[in-house]
């Protein structure tokens, strides 16, 4: 049996010259990629600590410097954001690091909203749920903050939200889009109902799913059914309908995996 100490494995790989890369921490990783402009660089660190002081500060800071509060959503906010959500995606940071950014980014915008005469122009409304029957939010929580830092208007029905309701606020609102989330394979099936109660009442609009319980294939045995893999999805399938293209075969061709 071979027994390598620290020291042979090392006279190992340097006699075949192997070098062994040093993992970036976080916030190593975080640093290579911030934006380099001096008012927008400590404004986007502090979204990806979730300092919501620090965004604060920044985006003061930049004002006072002749930026427009309302351009500072899309040209520092966002852009925080989007390290934040690249770094989720590639599994360097987690769910709890991303909520805590997404609680800053939501501040830094009211901040500066409350500083303009102007409030931001919106992309469209769309409408969030959790799954009748379902009390975990954690998932929907991040939809709606990804989907408002990215330009849209939610409406948050909530968590454990009946059907009935569902449909009111769609035929209320009548939104570019529909997302639910779902954690327990028990409530799961709620989806079907709403997307049957959509169509009974002539609202055909892409009703996206999602949320650790929720697969593809499930989704894609209802008509509306769109299938979100990732909390990161809604923005992007919400900017395809916004683009045009608001057919679900189209949508599932695109987002979904094949």
């Amino acid at each position: 049996m071979l027994d390598f100490t620290e020291a042979s494995l090392k006279r190992v790989l340097t006699r075949y010259n192997v070098a062994l890369e040093k993992a970036l921490t976080p916030e190593e990783a975080a640093e290579e990629i911030y934006p380099k402009d001096e008012l927008i660089y400590p404004i986007a660190k502090a979204i990806f600590e979730g300092e919501e002081d620090d965004v604060i500060e920044g985006l003061q800071a930049a004002i006072d410097a002749g930026k427009d509060p309302i351009a500072l959503i899309d040209d520092a906010l966002m852009v925080g954001m989007g390290v934040v959500i690249r770094l989720y995606d590639e599994g360097v940071i987690f769910l709890p690091n991303v909520m805590m950014s997404a609680d800053a980014m939501l501040e830094g915008i009211e901040y500066c909203k409350e500083n303009s005469g102007a409030a931001p122009k919106t992309k469209g409304t769309i409408v969030c749920h959790v799954a009748e029957g379902d009390v975990h939010d954690i998932g929907k929580n991040i939809v709606t903050a990804l989907l408002r830092a990215n330009g849209y208007n939610v409406v948050d029905l909530g968590r454990d939200v009946p059907s009935e309701e569902v449909l009111a606020a769609v035929k209320k609102e009548k939104p570019l889009m529909l997302t639910g989330t779902a954690l327990m394979t028990t409530t799961m099936y709620a989806f079907k109902d709403v997307n049957d109660k959509l169509l009974e009442n002539g609202v055909k609009i892409p009703f996206v799913c999602g949320g650790g319980a929720v697969n593809q294939d499930f989704v894609s045995q209802f008509t509306l059914g769109i299938y979100g893999e990732e909390a990161a999805d809604a923005p992007k399938i919400a900017d395809a309908i916004l683009a045009g293209t608001t057919d679900v075969a189209e949508l599932r061709e695109k987002f979904h995996k094949h």
